[in-house]
């Protein structure tokens, strides 16, 4: 895998709790290859407390990382893409409601903004899925994210097939393979492991 010295990622992330952990370790591998992170926080991931961290925890955890501020307002992500400010974005995790936005065209967190305004230049969006009723009620959405261009998703795995059975959650350790594959034009295949 190579290097990602010089590429500006956008590292953007919305409120699945039980998948941070996974999601700053993965923020950590990128920036130790070299790559400028952006930070960005849906305002319920920046503003709510979970028994899988304080919100004020957690964002002090992904600014360390990233080594600048987060940004947790629409009106702070709007520049991102007027101002060049990436070159690719990661929503990780993604929500199955973040994705229902994207897929409708719904613009109304720090997240959807950011994805937005970097779209506007044709770049990379790299989507990291983490959702209880991705194969059921999100499916529709996750489909037409998968036929529009730019849109690239890590592949994902069905995380408890007996206790939730429509669940799906990214491997989160392939993001840095994702983004290299994505930068080509590429979708990694499987997209749903077994």
């Amino acid at each position: 895998m190579g290097e990602f010295s010089g590429i500006k990622i956008g590292f953007a992330m919305t409120g699945s709790f039980c998948t941070f952990d996974r999601c700053f370790k993965q923020a950590e591998v990128l920036k130790n290859m070299g790559a400028e992170l952006i930070p960005v926080f849906s305002e319920t991931a920046a503003g709510v407390s979970t028994r899988f961290g304080s919100s004020t925890d957690n964002l002090a955890r992904l600014e360390n990382i990233c080594g600048r501020g987060v940004i947790t307002s629409i009106k702070d992500a709007e520049p991102i893409g007027p101002k060049n400010m990436t070159d690719i974005m990661v929503v990780a995790p993604c929500t199955s409601n973040t994705a229902a936005k994207l897929a409708n065209g719904i613009t109304d967190t720090a997240v959807t903004m950011a994805v937005k305004s970097h779209l506007r230049s044709g770049k990379p969006v790299v989507l990291a899925i983490a959702s209880n009723d991705s194969l059921s009620g999100s499916a529709k959405n996750i489909g037409e994210l998968y036929n529009r261009r730019n849109y690239y998703f890590v592949p994902m795995l069905q995380d408890d097939i007996d206790k939730k059975p429509s669940s799906l959650v990214a491997e989160f350790e392939m993001i840095p393979q994702t983004i290299e594959a994505a930068f080509k034009g590429i979708q990694l295949r499987p997209i749903i492991y077994n």
